[in-house]
Parts: C-alpha cells; sequence; structure tokens
C-alpha cells in the first residue's frame, strides 16, 4: 500500500507497472484529486484497476454530479471500473456503491432519511431528506450522526446521495491536509 499526493504522475507509472504485470490495483482517492489526475495525465489503459472515489470537492472547484465525475475519469482511464465510497471520519464503517449510484452498508450499518424542515420526521423510502446514519460498529462513541447530505433510501436499503443541503459547513478529514 502507499499513500501519494499530488504524485499523479508516479501513481501512473505504478499503475501501469501493476498493469503489465496483470496486478489488480485498488486506487481511492478524493473527488478533487481524482479529477486533477485525470486532467493532468493523459489517456491510461488500465483494465485491471478499481477507481474507488471518496466524494466531495471541499470548495476545490465546482460541483459536478456523480456521472459527470465517472465519465471524466473513463474517459482518461479507458477500462477502470469507477465505484463510490460513502463514509466519514466519524464512522468506523463505510457504505460503497459498485454502479456509483445507490450505496450498500454492511448490516451494522443503518441509513435513514429525515425530513430537514422538521427533524422529528421520518421520510418513507423514496423520498428525499437529510441522511442519518446508526452505526453499531462504533462502540464506545457516537454511533448516530444527522449529515448534511442529502439522500433517498430504497426499499432494499441501499441508499443514493443527491447532495449536500444548501449552506452546509464544509467537512471532512481531507481538508487537513496542507499542500
Amino acid at each position: 500500500m502507499d499513500f501519494y499526493l499530488n504524485q499523479y504522475q508516479e501513481v501512473a507509472s505504478r499503475i501501469a507497472q501493476n498493469e503489465a504485470e496483470g496486478i489488480p490495483t485498488l486506487l481511492f482517492g478524493v473527488t478533487f484529486a481524482l479529477l486533477a489526475m485525470a486532467e493532468t495525465l493523459p489517456t491510461q489503459q488500465w483494465h485491471n484497476t478499481i477507481i474507488m472515489e471518496t466524494g466531495g470537492m471541499k470548495g476545490r472547484g465546482p460541483e459536478i454530479t456523480r456521472d459527470e465525475l465517472h465519465s471524466r475519469l473513463k474517459q482518461t482511464f479507458l477500462g477502470a471500473e469507477v465505484h463510490s465510497e460513502y463514509g466519514m471520519t466519524e464512522l468506523l464503517s463505510q457504505a460503497y456503491a459498485k454502479d456509483g449510484h445507490r450505496f450498500v452498508c454492511p448490516p451494522w450499518m443503518q441509513i435513514f432519511i429525515q425530513d430537514p424542515a422538521d427533524p422529528k420526521q421520518w421520510l418513507p423510502n423514496g423520498k428525499t431528506g437529510r441522511l442519518c446514519v446508526v452505526d453499531l460498529a462504533n462502540i464506545d462513541s457516537c454511533s448516530f450522526i444527522a449529515t448534511d447530505d442529502l439522500a433517498k433510501r430504497m426499499d432494499d436499503g441501499s441508499f443514493e446521495v443527491m447532495g449536500r443541503i444548501d449552506f452546509s459547513d464544509l467537512r471532512g478529514c481531507n481538508q487537513l491536509v496542507i499542500e
């Protein structure tokens, strides 16, 4: 496992080496860094690589839809699969979306949708509201978080994140990186 900060060519070289040797690669990255990498590098052929975007522009550029993000990444990194991860520093568990849209939680993590206008009101499946997470892996810590993300829960328990509630504070551990 390696960690890179703004070393896009080094990342691409490492993945190219893995591709040549038939070694599968999983590349985790925040949205703004993956976009910068895609804009910096020429087109790459990555057929044995999964890119896991972890979301968020955190004020480092214009917000784009997840579809647009995945499209841009797939245009530069030809053949790579692009998946999405939903999690936060305060939670021990994450949800993943192989299709980039519907996140699936582990059994100990549950999603509820709250009416943003009435915090005492839970919304039914299919309705958009504030995403609330119960993570039972958070033993001896906070196991419930009301986020500022807008989402809707599906009947199968998966959920889609629609964006942020307007005028929400920027949050995320990736804001701690000093360049």
